[in-house]
């Protein structure tokens, strides 16, 4: 099996879980940034993390989805933020990764939080926007992603490969059963 782990990452949150999820393959397996990938034909799966940036992805992120998750491609998206996992604001934030990535296969996905840019985070505090302003005051993402959040990065690395090669394995065997002569 071929797989691909490439992200976009501006703070290493992103990059830090990429390498986490690239570590726990042990099959043919490429790394490397998303703005070095014109396609991911010829890879098996690909695992693609990108940070939330303005409540979802980026303009150049939900581009590259768009140009990268095409029919017959199976994706894993990975997906780095500073709110809680638990947020009711994250929802619909993810959904714009998922919808993005529609037209190829997202056999699943992977989110956690990351730290917050200092920088980011002082514009944030300064916007008229009353949100923002709130999510700046109670942001306590520092230190993330932490040791339990990279273990689940690992978790979900493992599952997502365990599940292919045993789609792989299931496929392997059903197409040896119909090459089979019947029985009288």
């Amino acid at each position: 099996m071929k797989v691909l782990v490439a992200y976009k990452s501006k703070t290493g949150n992103t990059r830090k879980v990429a390498e986490t999820i690239y570590g726990e393959i042990n099959d043919d397996k490429e790394i490397k940034p998303i703005d070095q990938v014109d396609s991911i034909e010829g890879y098996d799966i690909a695992f693609l993390g990108f940070p939330i940036e303005k409540e979802g992805p980026s303009k150049q992120a939900a581009q590259f989805l768009k140009k990268l998750c095409v029919s017959g491609r199976k994706v894993a998206l990975f997906i780095t933020h500073a709110a809680q996992e638990d947020s009711l604001d994250l929802p619909p934030m993810l959904a714009k990764f998922e919808e993005a990535a529609r037209g190829a296969n997202v056999v699943a996905m992977f989110d956690c939080q990351g730290e917050l840019a200092r920088a980011v985070k002082l514009i944030m505090s300064l916007m008229p926007n009353v949100k923002y302003r709130r999510w700046a005051k109670l942001d306590n993402s520092q230190g993330q992603p932490d040791q339990t959040r990279i273990e689940r990065a690992r978790v979900f690395s493992r599952d997502v490969m365990r599940r292919l090669h045993e789609e792989e394995d299931h496929v392997k065997s059903l197409a040896e059963y119909l090459k089979e002569p019947a029985v009288a």
